[in-house]
């Protein structure tokens, strides 16, 4: 039977894993170069750009794979919280017009942080990867 945590915690995976592969793809496909410039605009080194459009590339496959959930969900959240607090807290939280605001920042977060914590087994890789070699421990 399938325990209802693990189908849930599945969803939110594929689904934010999905969510991060697109926004990094586009920061690439639209010319990470503006993305470059606008990071160097709001004080930020520019090659961060690639750092975080590649993060979030390698990180939504690796989440919709099912690699290593709970690290790339605690990498993704702390890329969510830096938003946040760099870009997105001044504009508020349904934004001013102009950029949109951290609603959807904090929602992604929210979740990245869920996944980071419980972590997400179903059709997960690692449960193949790993099956034989996990050895269970016992609390005395």
């Amino acid at each position: 039977m399938i325990k209802k945590y693990e189908a849930s915690t599945f969803i939110l995976r594929v689904i934010l894993g999905i969510t991060f592969f697109v926004h990094g793809f586009v920061k690439f496909q639209g010319g990470i170069e503006n993305i470059v410039g606008w990071f160097t605009a709001i004080g930020l080194p520019g090659f961060l750009a690639y750092v975080v459009a590649s993060i979030e590339i390698v990180g939504g496959i690796a989440l919709i794979l099912g690699l290593g959930s709970r690290v790339v969900s605690a990498l993704l959240a702390l890329l969510m919280v830096g938003a946040t607090l760099k870009v997105k807290l001044a504009v508020g939280f349904l934004g001013n017009g102009k950029m949109a605001g951290y609603e959807l920042d904090l929602a992604l977060l929210a979740i990245a942080v869920v996944i980071a914590i419980n972590g997400s087994k179903m059709f997960a890789l690692d449960q193949l990867i790993y099956k034989g070699n996990r050895t269970e421990s016992k609390s005395f």
